[in-house]
């Protein structure tokens, strides 16, 4: 299967690259007598260079930020640490040297921690940004061992300690699970470092709740199914050869299928914006797509952990989740004050399902647990875009600020 992804990748990307060229010096010739012929010529190479995959982690091109009284902050990014299968970049801005440190735990489903770009300029307002920059698996030599997700909950127990006393946590989408699991692990065993705030956002924490397609999904088949048809071995000619993966382009492949017309409407759109002069509209969906078809294979060890512990058991909210052997127990923790906040469009984690979390943490006092429920807001919303700018964010920073 993923030799012949790779084959059919290494074919289509000459082509993809002629079409990108071809699109750009028809760009330069718009601006003449035969614009609108020319930029619909322009917009039909567009369609082609974009439709195809990369397994290079775009940048996160994040040098300055808009700060509170609108001035332009310079931005510093650099590493914090480094394993195998994670960097921890460090954000932050050059005025605020002693600003609270907050942990950004980016999902590990396909996707680069790019994707969280907007989440991290928002934090940088008030916070300096911690980010788990998932490696692609598929570069990872196979001496550096395997990982699962008792190595992503050990890895963000680890970054955790990193950062100090009274850091903080966010978790968006699937690694809430696993850092819930931290910092129920971090209580147990009552390290001096635990977080002073746990945010978790639009996360598959009880997926018994109002199920959602990708839930049923996971649960229409045993998980020898899942073993058996969606794993592949890295061919021969990646860093990473002969490791056993969850190939990146199975999993956008799936999500895209969730929602076809919505894409398809959306290469319309942009392809209409390109012809008509609306550039600014068509650079908008280019730039969302250009990042969307950025993919990262996962470890076969921990995708199919995930489904089976997460998606198909319900491990952590039944109590039967372990970490290194012992039973994960969200009640221990006493000082991390909690947030959940869920869409209430999102069709990828339904309502209801982040707010179990609520319960889990039986051993919090009251006025240390909050929730917010975000109108008309589907996934990605949650944590990107003008209503988590607006209406989400300001609830995290009252919440972290809390907790201080």
């Amino acid at each position: 299967m993923y030799d012949a992804y790779q084959g059919y990748a290494d074919l289509s990307h000459p082509v993809r690259r002629l079409a990108n060229s071809s699109e750009q010096i028809l760009r330069l010739w718009s601006a003449s007598q035969f614009a609108t012929p020319i930029r619909r010529m322009a917009a039909y190479y567009e369609l082609v260079g974009l439709a195809g995959f990369t397994h290079t982690r775009p940048d996160f091109d994040i040098h300055s930020i808009t700060s509170h009284n609108g001035a332009e902050t310079a931005v510093v990014e650099s590493v914090a640490a480094a394993t195998p299968f994670c960097t921890l970049l460090r954000f932050a801005r050059v005025d605020a040297p002693s600003a609270p440190r907050v942990l950004l735990v980016a999902p590990m489903s396909g996707h680069f921690a790019t994707l969280l770009r907007g989440t991290i300029r928002t934090l940088l307002r008030d916070y300096e940004v911690y980010v788990t920059d998932w490696h692609n698996a598929r570069d990872i030599p196979l001496e550096k061992g395997t990982f699962d997700l008792d190595a992503f909950v050990q890895h963000l127990i680890d970054f955790t300690r990193l950062l100090g006393p009274r850091s903080h946590m966010v978790a968006v989408c699937q690694p809430t699970v696993a850092a819930l699991a931290a910092v129920s692990a971090m209580a147990q065993e009552k390290d001096p470092l635990q977080p002073a705030s746990l945010t978790l956002m639009a996360g598959p924490l009880d997926c018994r709740v109002s199920p959602t397609k990708v839930n049923e999904l996971a649960t229409s088949k045993p998980i020898e199914w899942f073993k058996e048809k969606l794993i592949g071995t890295v061919p021969r000619s990646q860093p990473g050869a002969g490791r056993r993966v969850y190939p990146g382009f199975l999993q956008l492949a799936a999500f895209m299928s969730m929602n076809t017309e919505r894409h398809a409407k959306s290469f319309v759109d942009m392809f209409k914006s390109r012809v008509e002069g609306d550039f600014e509209k068509a650079d908008q969906i280019r730039a969302f797509y250009e990042e969307y078809f950025a993919i990262m294979d996962l470890d076969a060890a921990f995708y199919l952990e995930t489904v089976e512990s997460v998606f198909q058991k319900y491990d952590l909210p039944k109590g039967n989740m372990l970490f290194k052997g012992q039973k994960v127990d969200p009640s221990a923790i006493r000082k991390t004050f909690l947030l959940t906040v869920e869409g209430e469009k999102d069709d990828i984690c339904a309502v209801g399902q982040t707010l179990a979390a609520q319960d889990m943490c039986s051993g919090l006092r009251p006025y240390m647990k909050s929730h917010h429920m975000q109108p008309g807001v589907g996934h990605y919303g949650v944590f990107n875009g003008r209503r988590w700018d607006n209406q989400i964010y300001p609830v995290v920073r009252n919440h972290i600020q809390s907790s201080i």
